[in-house]
């Protein structure tokens, strides 16, 4: 397997794990569940931080570049956002 199709295959692994986390906040958006439920803010820091390794991992081994990892990240942050101002502002 080349160079290649390793980095892609880093790289898809990573866009597959941040859509699962972007999956759970969109369920959690849609059923309009608080986000301050306990369980809710430990199961999504878990996975972030989660990811958050796994997108280190992935820059330390030179599978992606740190700015695709951070762009990575910077979207569920945004997504993550947008939940806390939907509940804060109803």
């Amino acid at each position: 397997m080349s160079e290649m199709n390793y980095k892609q295959k880093a790289y898809d692994q990573l866009k597959l794990d941040a859509d699962k986390i972007m999956q759970l906040i969109k369920v959690q958006m849609d059923n309009l569940t608080m986000p301050q439920c306990p369980l809710y803010e430990e199961v999504l820091d878990t996975q972030m931080f989660g990811l958050s390794k796994e997108v280190d991992f992935a820059i330390r081994l030179n599978l992606i570049e740190e700015e695709v990892g951070k762009q990575l990240l910077t979207q569920l942050e945004k997504e993550l956002s947008k939940l806390h101002d939907a509940f804060t502002n109803i």
